[in-house]
């Protein structure tokens, strides 16, 4: 089921919305999609990214090198 909101934005960024759906062929409405499903695909990378470096200085890896060291 698809769902309506609606948000206010500065007219600036307005602007660059258009720009970029002309550019891209896109519409408003998927280029916003799109964007929120980066912004949430990210988010959860970097919580996934934060637990991962967390468990990984527990274990003595601190530096690019030290991950190298334990993959060699």
């Amino acid at each position: 089921m698809r769902k309506s909101i609606t948000i206010s934005i500065p007219e600036e960024l307005e602007k660059e919305i258009d720009t970029a759906t002309k550019e891209e062929g896109y519409t408003r409405s998927d280029l916003i999609r799109e964007s929120l499903k980066d912004y949430l695909y990210f988010r959860k990378l970097n919580k996934l990214r934060d637990v991962m470096r967390l468990k990984a200085r527990n274990q003595g890896i601190v530096t690019d090198q030290d991950v190298f060291e334990k993959l060699l």
